[in-house]
């Protein structure tokens, strides 16, 4: 659930000392209701209060348990990943459900074709010309990587960094000096740590070029190389890209990854 904080963007520079377009849009942050920690805790729902775990941003975070006092069918979101939720059905004392023994058992199944699911989603192509940034199976697995891994293309060539059809999960496709995952210092490893806090930094939310824009990369691109799609989710019901595309301007080596996952990486060799 990210809002904005009240305040616009203002003074947002790149490292050549040009304002960004975005100064003058929404600062955004977490809302402050994910900032308020259920973990740990155990709480009743009667349907007439919202309940919130908060986001798992804490060291090691404890389950919440929630204990359900009104009969009836209760849906639960995720409040990050739009279409992701779940239903609970909750029944009179006196009417038979599953037992514990059924549940695990339902589990395992889930559990099982899911792993089947994921195994293949790890083979996946991405047609020519595309990236894609994560990869979604048809029952909310997400293979947490980019496709392909390593891609090499011509000088002047344009790549698409999509999200997976399907997908629940926001990603980014970000370029620029550093490893957000290895150096938290750097350049990008300081936009991936707002992620962290209650206030996003608008260079690691907001797509570096105007809408509509597509952008020249080169080592030199807002004076150190950075480009960023911006954060992208694949549901209609949000304001945010599915995707963003990039040319390359300049032979080299290019490094891409999700701000919010680092870990998933592309690289990107132009001729």
């Amino acid at each position: 659930m990210i809002s904005g904080t009240g305040e616009k963007v203002s003074g947002s520079n790149d490292a050549a000392r040009s304002p960004f377009w975005f100064n003058g849009q929404d600062q955004l942050g977490f809302s402050p209701a994910l900032l308020e920690f259920a973990w740990g805790k155990r709480l009743s729902f009667n349907g007439s209060k919202r309940r919130l775990s908060g986001l798992p941003v804490v060291p090691n975070p404890k389950p919440v348990t929630v204990t359900f006092k009104k009969v009836g069918r209760w849906t639960y979101y995720c409040n990050v990943h739009a279409g992701m939720k779940g239903t609970v059905n909750v029944r009179p004392k006196s009417a038979r459900v599953p037992s514990a023994r059924a549940d695990r058992r339902a589990v395992a199944r889930q559990v099982a074709r899911s792993l089947r699911t994921a195994k293949r989603l790890a083979k996946k192509r991405a047609p020519a010309g595309v990236v894609e940034v994560g990869v979604a199976g048809s029952h909310g697995e997400e293979y947490f990587a980019m496709v392909p891994s390593a891609v090499t293309v011509p000088r002047g060539s344009t790549l698409t960094f999509r999200m997976s059809s399907g997908s629940y999960d926001v990603h980014t496709a970000t370029t620029g000096p550093g490893d957000p995952e290895r150096q938290p210092s750097s350049y990008l490893g300081r936009l991936a740590g707002s992620f962290n806090g209650a206030v996003l930094d608008p260079r690691a939310v907001y797509q570096s070029e105007p809408p509509t824009t597509t952008a020249s990369l080169t080592p030199t691109l807002h004076g150190n190389g950075f480009w960023n799609a911006g954060v992208m989710d694949g549901s209609s019901d949000t304001p945010l890209p599915a995707s963003n595309a990039v040319t390359f301007g300049a032979p080299g080596s290019y490094d891409f990854y999700c701000l919010i996952h680092p870990f998933m990486k592309t690289t990107v060799t132009v001729q």
